[in-house]
């Protein structure tokens, strides 16, 4: 079955690349409604901007999604990830601001408030987005590929010269409870140049060494250090999830990521949904449930969060 939340959620923070403030609210909505976003400073024209991979526009640095008006709401990944790795398939998310707060650059925050709020299962049946044969995207050394699978599993291999990060590899079934433990936690990552060449375009003003782990060549410059030796490939994980998400519906797929990014991750929506015979909706079962992140998920699986 469709769930929504049992009650709303609240979280105040700043943009990431705006550094301005910002007001969350996440909101129960009803059965079909699926992941909307809505601009509630925007007081003439269509403030309302569904979560669809068909909404994204192009950045490298984060998931940007606007609608025909020209409503945009920037870095939606990490709130992405966390609604589909905590099983929540129908949410209106309030703002007041242009960009997603950053929090501490993970998934954490929104996932441990999502829990805590808990979840609401609706009368609707719940179909999930069957991936019928391989769809493969490139630029450069970067690739992005679907191919058929009982569930959604994530594999991603990622490569820096900076040997901080170096080369990582991981591949996870994404089944009920991984991401929770296994990627929430693990937030997005950049090397010093970037953060130079951000703040040089008028970028990343709102981030810190609280909300993004910094490498300089073999160096990790936050004090804490890492939550994982390989956070950097786990993150990247993380924004495959959640870019993912904008498909609409859970995907039974493989996703493989080898040095990809936003950008290519929905060029490969892209590709998957140009062609009808790439993909079916499929009716969820109890058994088919069991293998989508977040089913079944409640207030003790917090402690992989907390």
């Amino acid at each position: 079955m469709q769930t929504t939340l049992a009650t709303l959620v609240r979280l105040d923070g700043h943009g990431l690349h705006t550094g301005a403030p910002v007001r969350l609210v996440i909101l129960p909505a009803p059965a079909g409604h699926g992941i909307r976003f809505r601009r509630s400073d925007i007081r003439l024209g269509n403030a309302l901007v569904p979560a669809r991979w068909d909404n994204v526009i192009q950045t490298a640095l984060n998931t940007r999604i606007e609608n025909r008006d020209g409503t945009a709401v920037a870095t939606i990944e990490h709130l992405m990830a966390a609604l589909s790795g905590c099983g929540v398939h129908n949410a209106l998310v309030d703002l007041d601001g242009p960009e997603v707060p950053i929090l501490d650059g993970s998934a954490a925050p929104f996932a441990r408030a999502i829990l805590r709020a808990g979840l609401a299962r609706q009368a609707a049946p719940l179909r999930a987005i069957k991936v019928l044969r391989t769809v493969q995207v490139s630029h450069g050394d970067a690739t992005a590929t679907l191919s058929p699978a009982a569930g959604l599993e994530i594999d991603f291999a990622i490569a820096f010269d900076d040997a901080a990060i170096g080369a990582q590899a991981m591949v996870l079934d994404m089944a009920n409870g991984a991401f929770l433990r296994e990627l929430c936690d693990s937030r997005t990552f950049c090397r010093q140049t970037d953060v130079d060449q951000m703040r040089a375009q008028g970028l990343g003003l709102g981030g810190s060494l609280d909300n993004a782990v910094v490498v300089d060549g073999d160096r990790v410059l936050n004090p804490g250090g890492l939550r994982h030796p390989d956070e950097a490939v786990r993150h990247k994980m993380l924004d495959a999830l959640g870019d993912l998400a904008t498909a609409g519906a859970p995907l039974l797929a493989r996703y493989q990521g080898v040095r990809a990014g936003h950008a290519l991750t929905n060029r490969l929506l892209c590709a998957l949904f140009a062609d009808p015979g790439n993909w079916a909706m499929v009716p969820v079962d109890a058994g088919l449930a069991r293998r989508l992140p977040g089913s079944d998920l409640g207030p003790a699986d917090l402690a992989a969060v907390a």
